[in-house]
């Protein structure tokens, strides 16, 4: 038997698929990660820790989570024979093994200076053994996909690829929705693209009850009579069920089927927003409930202090795809389809995006178009010819990257978002504050006319062999320092309790951290906290799993 494997290295988490390559790329069953398997909550944190920590400790964190993810398929090693990949330029790079300092820092003195040279980004097939990657045979053949440019990566061609969109005559957007919104406006058969580091409450994370989309997940909520909200949860398949009906006052209500929640996902967080903003109970900045909470089944419920991160993602992408229609200098108007991609891309309701400024004002149509980056990563595995023909087009599109970090244009509307979605800045205000830095006013609202969904879940084949769920990847960064006295400081102070203190080891106690859980160099509450001052995260090294 001959199998591949398809892999997604998404920058909230990891995807599967294994396929048998002998029946026209099949797929037999499905395993993910809950979380990104580096320490940290976007892009820039994964980044920052693979600069500071070394290449060899977040390589070896990845190569390890890929290796316990192809485990969970429960097939000889031997029978796999390649491996296709697909995701953003850093996450890919990552997985590589390659430079990554030329997608850190913005402008071309900076990499002079660090002496950097940018490495070529075109496809190309390599093996397991040059990678590290000890689940499967060291000559198992590595797909990596090409980038457009070094900063327009293999994401947002499998985007472009999957939705179609060189094929129509049309000015469209093109957005994969997630902790890092990759999004593209082509016009003329020019592709604008440009990321939006909107942060993990697009996929359930940094909130309340947050999760990724997984089983027992809170996708939609929609009205129901008398007041009472309709609870969406994802089913075993992925597939959104109606659980519960729940006045979003006081949590109170009834069971409509007997699938339970366990969290809440981006698209439930987006779904919450818009319900709250139409029914009155949220009036930005406050959730108009006695506890300022709303409150959703089995006891899942969204805060004000969720309310305001959900609002800064919403409000990145909003920005973003603002700033390119600027850069571009189009009307609102000649947008004329949306197309919609990744999870949160695949489940949320295009109606309430729309409301909260997760997509353009004014549009004929959205199209729904799933996982396309896993989708992908299935075609380099399953196709022979997949990789040429991606290469291809890579090659063929005219692109303009806009570094929305150094945009005016973006920095006149993220900052107009802040003061909206965190200091309830009236929205007449905002369009002022526009008119006053000679930006255009965000014109009314006006629905599509056409909302299409092409796949009924972001992963629609499971496969026979069903949905694994790598819940602890189980890779922890180990470290002693001499002078520490075990007093525990930085445990207590970890927000997220990735860290613990055992007794032993060279200097007498030893830091684990689980780094799945971790914040990463964005948080380092463990080393501020440390009375010897002895602690440096940066010393922490990468152990085998548990």
């Amino acid at each position: 038997m001959d199998y591949g494997v398809a892999l997604d290295v998404g920058t909230s988490g990891y995807r599967t698929h294994l396929v048998d390559l002998s029946k026209n790329g099949k797929i037999i069953s499905t395993a993910i990660t809950m979380r990104h398997p580096l320490p940290g909550a976007n892009i820039m944190d994964h980044l920052h820790f693979w600069l500071e920590n070394g290449a060899d400790v977040g390589h070896g964190i990845i190569m390890n989570t890929v290796d316990r993810l192809i485990e969970l398929h429960g097939v000889n090693s031997k029978d796999i024979k390649r491996i296709g990949v697909c995701g953003n330029p850093a996450q890919v790079s990552m997985f590589e093994n390659i430079e990554i300092r030329d997608l850190a820092y913005a402008g071309q003195s900076m990499l002079k200076r660090l002496n950097v040279k940018v490495p070529s980004r075109r496809g190309h097939v390599t093996t397991a053994g040059d990678l590290g990657l000890n689940s499967v045979r060291s000559e198992c053949q590595v797909v990596i996909p090409p980038a457009i440019r070094h900063e327009i990566g293999a994401d947002a061609l499998a985007m472009i690829i999957k939705s179609r969109l060189l094929e129509k005559n049309e000015t469209c957007i093109v957005t994969d929705y997630g902790t890092n919104a990759e999004m593209g406006l082509f016009h003329d058969g020019e592709l604008y693209s440009g990321s939006a580091a909107a942060g993990p409450a697009m996929e359930g994370q940094a909130v309340s009850n947050g999760m990724l989309a997984a089983p027992y997940a809170i996708s939609d909520l929609s009205f129901a009579e008398g007041g009472y909200w309709n609870n969406h949860v994802l089913d075993m398949e992925l597939h959104p069920t109606i659980g519960a009906m729940t006045n979003p006052s006081d949590g109170s209500g009834r069971a409509v089927s007997n699938i339970r929640a366990r969290g809440i996902t981006g698209t439930g967080v987006v779904a919450a927003v818009a319900l709250g903003l139409e029914s009155g109970l949220i009036d930005l900045p406050f959730i108009r409930t006695k506890d300022h909470r709303l409150h959703l089944q089995d006891g899942i419920y969204f805060t004000e202090g969720d309310l305001h991160e959900a609002g800064k993602a919403m409000g990145a992408i909003r920005a973003g795809h603002r700033t390119l229609i600027e850069e571009v200098g189009i009307d609102d108007e000649a947008v004329s389809t949306m197309y919609m991609a990744g999870a949160s891309g695949t489940y949320v309701d295009p109606i309430k995006a729309q409301t909260v400024g997760m997509i353009p004002r004014i549009l004929q149509n959205t199209v729904q178009v799933g996982n396309t980056s896993l989708m992908m990563a299935h075609d380099l595995v399953s196709d022979d010819e997949a990789l040429d023909k991606m290469q291809e087009v890579a090659d063929s599109i005219a692109s303009k990257h806009i570094m929305f970090a150094m945009s005016k244009v973006f920095e006149d509307m993220y900052v107009n978002e802040i003061a909206y979605w965190v200091e309830g800045m009236p929205f007449d205000i905002y369009n002022k504050l526009l008119r006053d830095s000679g930006r255009r006013p965000l014109p009314p609202i006006v629905r599509p006319k056409t909302t299409r969904r092409i796949v009924s879940s972001d992963i629609p084949v499971i496969g026979d062999m069903g949905l694994k769920i790598l819940d602890n990847v189980g890779v922890y960064l180990m470290g002693g320092f001499e002078g520490c006295i075990g007093c525990g400081k930085c445990a207590e102070e970890c927000p997220e309790r990735a860290l613990q203190v055992l007794e032993g080891g060279p200097h007498d106690f030893t830091i684990k951290i689980a780094t799945e859980h971790c914040l990463g160099t964005a948080c380092k509450h463990c080393e501020t906290v440390c009375p010897q001052h002895v602690y440096q995260f940066s010393d922490l090294k990468i152990s085998k799993r548990a």
